[in-house]
């Protein structure tokens, strides 16, 4: 029963599409267990450029299904505009299956969440404005729209009437915006009804068989450590758990049935949105990794934050997840430095601390201790081996596993399903 969890290491964006891309010849179910169409992958095959938002990664490997578990929140106008944009480019989505109990995003949610950011004004969050944390704010409160919901009228037509009591309360009383009528929303969901139908199941029972009969399950994170709500940076993080623990729950299967871990991390630290950076930079450095490792959000378009790499963070991410390995990515971006700094610890109102800092406030006031080591000022696009890397890329992959608190898997050195030098 060889159950895989693919996971970021760092802020997200990591390179966790191509991770999963990566292992595709080998599973028969690649699932997502948290998050929506917030996130993205993109997935290079053949210099074809794909990317995804709430579909599987391994959609675009065949006879390997896609499932869409129970802990994603999923806006239904999205996920049909993605199969579509697919099936336009030649890849079909026949086999996908959708978990009758994930929550749907519905347009009340997408509104507050856009009006609340704006409400915020300078203390906002950043969030993408396309209703993820809303629609778990309902999840937890009971008062969600699940998608077995749909199938039964009735049902549907109380829940979004309950839901919008006091929805529409806030939205004309704080907000002073109109009232959403209850019919409208209802005769949008069920609009999606009857395509949707053919797809949904019971997606713990369908894991669970599918292990029980040694299928290969890759379980695939969105978002990733450093956003998680409760061991993240909070409170710029996400809504759900992209740690490892998080897919038991967004998948319905046990701890127990997960074989091996991988945390995606990158040779440098990238973030989007607001909150702390120990790393970041704000120079021509910071410039010259955005440029060069076309660092720009997949789904949203918004430039990443860029930094140096952070070996507290990526020690902080074996630890929370259990890391068995990681997976580090695009180091050719870094072929254009003689010289690359790596954070080993931080200086906290001027002591040395080499773990992630107990309170938000001692993490925002952290400051990068680094360690520096030589470039290799050379395009290492090409290598297919360990041994094929300039000797100086060499210590710093070999620096980075050091430190990080698990040992390297693969690396990437480009965008490309086959730009992977597997170590192990």
């Amino acid at each position: 029963m060889p159950a895989i969890v693919v996971l970021g290491a760092q802020w997200g964006d990591e390179g966790k599409g191509k991770a999963t891309d990566q292992l595709g010849s080998s599973i028969d179910y690649c699932v997502r267990t948290s998050g929506g169409n917030n996130a993205g992958h993109t997935i290079v095959v053949n210099g074809e450029k794909f990317d995804t938002h709430l579909l599987p990664s391994a959609v675009l490997i065949p006879d390997v299904v896609p499932v869409i578990a129970n802990g994603v929140v999923v806006d239904p106008a999205a996920l049909f505009d993605e199969i579509d944009g697919f099936r336009a480019r030649g890849v079909e989505v026949a086999n996908l299956v959708v978990s009758a109990n994930a929550h749907l995003i519905t347009s009340y949610h997408t509104t507050l969440d856009k009006v609340t950011e704006r409400f915020l004004g300078k203390n906002l969050i950043g969030t993408t404005g396309r209703g993820i944390g809303p629609t778990y704010a309902d999840k937890i409160s009971r008062t969600g729209i699940r998608v077995a919901d749909l199938f039964d009228e009735s049902i549907l037509r109380q829940k979004v009437e309950g839901a919008l009591d006091l929805k529409n309360q806030v939205l004309a009383k704080v907000y002073n915006r109109r009232a959403i009528e209850p019919e409208q929303v209802v005769e949008e969901l069920l609009s999606y009804a009857d395509r949707l139908r053919p797809m949904v199941a019971d997606t713990s029972l369908l894991l669970n068989l599918a292990l029980d009969e040694d299928k290969t399950v890759l379980f695939e994170g969105a978002q990733a450590t450093m956003l998680d709500v409760d061991h993240g940076t909070y409170p710029f993080v996400t809504s759900s758990n992209p740690v490892s623990g998080g897919v038991c729950t967004g998948a319905g299967v046990g701890p127990t049935r997960i074989n091996r871990v991988i945390g995606v991390i990158k040779a440098y630290t990238t973030r989007v949105g607001s909150g702390p950076f120990p790393t970041e930079l704000h120079d021509d450095d910071g410039d010259k990794l955005r440029s060069v490792g076309g660092e720009f959000g997949v789904t949203t378009g918004r430039p990443r934050r860029c930094g140096w790499y952070d070996a507290v963070i990526a020690r902080y991410a074996a630890r929370v997840n259990g890391l068995t390995e990681f997976c580090l990515t695009k180091l050719d971006v870094l072929g254009a430095w003689e010289r690359i700094p790596v954070c080993v610890g931080y200086q906290v109102d001027g002591e040395r601390i080499d773990e992630m800092p107990m309170t938000q406030s001692d993490f925002h006031h952290a400051e990068p201790v680094y360690e520096f080591f030589d470039g290799w000022n050379s395009d290492i696009s090409d290598c297919r081996s360990f041994e094929d890397l300039p000797k100086n890329a060499q210590i710093y992959v070999r620096a980075l596993e050091e430190m990080s608190g698990a040992p390297f898997w693969a690396v990437g050195v480009g965008p490309s399903r086959e730009q992977t030098v597997v170590l192990r």
